[in-house]
């Protein structure tokens, strides 16, 4: 049996578990893995004391930790999220009407961005969102190519196109936008050779510039927009949140300012629930040390 065929039959066998099952497994696997030593680990350390200094040492440990039992929540909830019957997928969303506040704030013949960044399941946000509208979106190939079409058929499986982070697939994207559809981008990636460097809970990181680009050419509104995971596997909650003003200036520095900050507010209504083990702050501007070193 090949790899993926392996990883497939692994996420639907556990699509079956109930959720609140699902997230004691990962809770537990999580709590282990905060013990042992590793560079995720030490990221995750970095991060959260550069983006919390108010926090004294215990109250940093305890975000430490809740952090990586909701990773391993997150881990045993994907073969649910990818493989469950959409109505159970409903079923899993505390606020349904969480929707409705998405299209009030759609404004009538114009596409829409959906900044959903990485906090809680960004899966799930996706595929709720689909069960109404069709959001299109980018993906960053992974590193192991033969899963790629594990992960693309997971995303379209409820209508949605995702296209690979190239510049084909970036033209698609503003097509859509032009023709009055829902576009999702993941404004928290770094960016490999582009972006500007604005403050991130107050460290300088580099920032996309696709985001605001897009709203600035298309006149499109960003919504940021997350699914909180609820204590107890009770399931989700979907926030929509405005962003910031400044978010589709023409000027790089003050839109990426913006994006970090609708980043920003989002991650503070569920801190344990970021991917706090991606290294955000890499690469330091120019002067500064590489604060995982």
């Amino acid at each position: 049996m090949s790899r993926v065929r392996l990883i497939r039959a692994l996420l639907r066998l556990s699509s079956w578990l109930p959720l609140p099952v699902a997230h004691g497994i990962g809770a537990a696997l999580g709590s282990v893995v905060a013990l042992l030593p590793g560079r995720p680990q030490e990221v995750a350390r970095v991060n959260i004391k550069l983006c919390f200094p108010e926090l004294d040492a215990r109250a940093r440990r305890r975000l430490y930790r809740a952090s990586f039992r909701e990773l391993g929540k997150q881990l045993m909830e994907t073969g649910i999220i990818w493989y469950a019957g959409e109505p159970r997928l409903q079923r899993l969303v505390e606020n349904p009407e969480a929707l409705d506040t998405l299209a009030h704030r759609w404004p009538q013949g114009t596409g829409l961005l959906m900044a959903g960044p990485h906090l809680g399941n960004w899966e799930l946000a996706g595929l709720f969102i689909n069960s109404r509208f069709r959001m299109h979106s980018l993906y960053r190939p992974p590193r192991a190519r033969d899963l790629e079409p594990l992960l693309v058929e997971a995303r379209e499986r409820t209508g949605a196109r995702s296209f690979p982070a190239t510049a084909s697939g970036i033209r698609q994207l503003y097509r859509m936008l032009r023709d009055g559809e829902l576009v999702g981008v993941l404004p928290d990636q770094t960016p490999r050779d582009s972006g500007e460097f604005a403050p991130f809970f107050g460290t300088p990181a580099r920032t996309m510039g696709l985001l605001s680009q897009m709203a600035h050419k298309t006149g499109a509104p960003v919504l940021f927009s997350f699914m909180e995971r609820l204590p107890r596997g009770r399931g989700f909650r979907m926030h929509v949140v405005p962003a910031p003003d400044g978010i589709d200036s023409d000027d790089p520095v003050v839109a990426a300012t913006a994006v970090n900050a609708g980043v920003e507010a989002c991650v503070r209504l569920a801190p344990a629930q970021y991917q706090w083990t991606y290294r955000r702050f890499r690469p330091a501007p120019p002067g500064q040390p590489n604060p995982y070193k």
